[in-house]
């Protein structure tokens, strides 16, 4: 960090100054190169950087559903099979990119730090819309190295604590490459096989439906991108690679085990085997 000790051994007062919850602004502060958006690209990093493809979310009765794909590409070729693309943002929301995957996982572990650090600093964790902002905050903050090529877009879901009915609670909010924030109703997708994620799911999402369901469908809906999108992995049975499926309640978040996500993606491989599309 080129915010070390002084002279006098003493940390600079950026780092002792008080008030300051935000971990991007005291970033900001104290070293400024280490934001994703702020440092020098090389022309023509983006043609080599691999790429996150495909993350879907739906909400369900008591929370919400998020899962990945676990491809990555880089031009024509596969740079990763089992990537993984969600994780918990914190105890109670979730967070899945798309985009360029090295500045997207970069900006996951920002965005896990910024939400620890204003619980610590207010003792009070931050509302929903309040986590979704602050996100919003640091896409924009990338801005530049997107227009370079290196974007990312997350998605991010989430059981909201504050909501009057627990039933109701699961949230999906959608960003553009600007910092844009968008609220979803019942389902969203983005990455390359979002067209065909979201058409799945328009067809099987019904409000209210249970965690187990919820879970079907994203897999389901992630197996039909995959049927269109070539950057957008399918379930792997031969080396047992299959999606990230998460879950946010009441009760926190929780990652089904691969076991449960081989289950689910084995029903859905024999039930078209029987039906095949052409």
């Amino acid at each position: 960090m080129a915010a070390g000790f002084g002279t006098t051994g003493r940390l600079p007062a950026a780092f002792t100054t008080p008030g300051m919850s935000s971990f991007a602004e005291f970033l900001t502060q104290a070293a400024p190169e280490l934001l994703p958006g702020k440092r020098p690209l090389p022309q023509g990093v983006h043609d080599i950087a691999p790429h996150a493809t495909t993350i879907v979310a739906l909400t369900f009765a008591g929370g919400v559903v998020m899962a990945g794909d676990r491809r990555a590409t880089m031009g024509n070729l596969i740079a990763s099979r089992d990537i993984e693309k969600v994780h918990p943002a914190d105890p109670y929301s979730l967070v899945g990119i798309a985009g360029t995957a090295g500045v997207g996982i970069e900006l996951i572990r920002l965005f896990q730090v910024e939400l620890q650090h204003y619980e610590k600093i207010e003792g009070a964790m931050l509302s929903l819309d309040g986590k979704a902002n602050r996100l919003a905050t640091l896409i924009r903050q990338n801005l530049g190295a997107a227009m370079q090529g290196l974007a990312v877009i997350p998605l991010y879901a989430g059981f909201d604590l504050d909501a009057s009915d627990a039933a109701t609670a699961g949230r999906i909010f959608s960003f553009d490459v600007a910092g844009g924030l968008y609220e979803e109703t019942g389902y969203d997708a983005i990455g390359s096989g979002s067209l065909f994620a979201k058409s799945a799911l328009k067809k099987t999402f019904r409000p209210g439906i249970d965690a187990t369901t919820a879970a079907r469908l994203a897999v389901e809906s992630l197996y039909d991108a995959a049927d269109d999108d070539t950057a957008t992995g399918g379930p792997d049975v031969i080396r047992k690679i299959f999606p990230v499926v998460m879950t946010a309640t009441a009760e926190g978040t929780q990652r089904m085990s691969d076991a449960e996500t081989a289950e689910l993606a084995q029903a859905i491989i024999a039930e078209r085997a029987e039906r095949p599309t052409p």
